[in-house]
């Protein structure tokens, strides 16, 4: 079984072609289960749930054939909003929903009115928010799982998990780091989870953030591998992801399924989730770590084709199809 560790949100955004979409079902730790369960019939999910959290989606998810015994619910309202707004060009932004709904000449959704952001408190790594995982979350249920993967989350979740994780039987983690804790002074504790897990999955961006904007990709992925990560997966959008394998090991680009504004482009929200749920799978199945990232690729391809974390699905038998088309692009070993 492969676990998905993260956020279950309730999506609010606007896509790259100025569209709102409002109250869908979402979260890092629904799509990141999606892009591994194109791959794999048995996938679970491990998050914390508010009273308010739609329990019409959960039977949904049930029914999906998600498990869902890691799904914990706690007291009280809990805020599940989560905004993004996309452009053409330039990077996603999750703060000031107002003045993006203005910018497409639509009011602001009431849900939104005191909206700030989504990760308040995630770069701290001693104090857990309310829907941040923490170790007691786990299920008995979910011991000797296959592998498991941390979304983007609590640093405090991120540092404390792994451990036991291990003392559970889990022989795989991949984690893909918060944005807010990949920062310079945040260097130790990065350092410190990075002894912890076997595959760290940053954006290119978040590279950056802890590195400087000057800094080669690779250069920064080996740095990573040096500080105690086994594989080093650095996700860059349409320019597609760089694996590193050890800091002296083998350097692989492999571009996107998609060519640049290719129309079948729809929404491009939880792709990189997607991407490190079909990655689990894939390096647990091939043990090959540019092999998963190419099956990674083929999810996340057909997440960004539909709206909502669930939409892949309806796209089940297409995967090993465009995975044979992904394994005849070009991928380039870099000496």
């Amino acid at each position: 079984m492969f676990i998905t560790c993260g956020g279950m949100r309730i999506d609010y955004l606007i896509t790259h072609e100025g569209e709102a979409r409002v109250g869908e079902v979402g979260g890092n730790a629904l799509y990141a289960a999606v892009g591994a369960a194109l791959w794999s019939d048995e996938v679970g999910l491990w998050a914390r749930i508010g009273a308010n959290y739609p329990q019409a989606w959960l039977d949904r998810l049930r029914k999906t054939g998600f498990g869902i015994d890691g799904l914990v619910r706690i007291p009280g309202h809990q805020d599940h909003r989560t905004f993004f707004a996309y452009r053409a060009s330039g990077p996603r932004d999750d703060t000031n929903p107002a003045a993006h709904f203005a910018r497409i000449g639509q009011p602001l959704p009431e849900a939104l009115s005191d909206y700030v952001h989504s990760t308040p408190g995630q770069d701290d790594p001693h104090n857990f928010e309310p829907l941040a995982v923490r170790p007691d979350d786990w299920p008995e249920a979910y011991d000797g799982v296959t592998a498991v993967h941390l979304s983007p989350i609590s640093l405090a979740t991120h540092l404390s998990v792994p451990p036991l994780l291990r003392q559970r039987g889990v022989q795989q983690i991949c984690c893909d780091p918060g944005e807010r804790y990949m920062v310079p002074d945040r260097q130790t504790f990065i350092q410190q989870l990075l002894r912890q897990i076997d595959v760290f999955l940053p954006s290119a961006m978040e590279v950056r953030s802890l590195f400087g904007n000057d800094v080669d990709l690779r250069d920064a992925a080996k740095t990573l591998c040096r500080w105690g990560a086994t594989v080093v997966v650095v996700k860059n959008g349409k320019q597609g992801v760089l694996v590193q394998e050890g800091e002296n090991g083998r350097s692989t680009h492999i571009p996107a399924y998609h060519k640049y504004n290719d129309s079948r482009i729809i929404d491009v929200t939880g792709a990189g989730d997607s991407f490190c749920g079909g990655f689990m799978v894939g390096l647990s199945q091939t043990a090959d770590p540019v092999q998963a990232a190419r099956m990674g690729a083929v999810t996340s391809s057909l997440v960004i084709e539909g709206y909502g974390a669930l939409y892949a699905l309806s796209r089940r038998g297409e995967e090993n199809g465009r995975l044979e088309t992904v394994n005849k692009k070009q991928s380039t070993e870099i000496n």
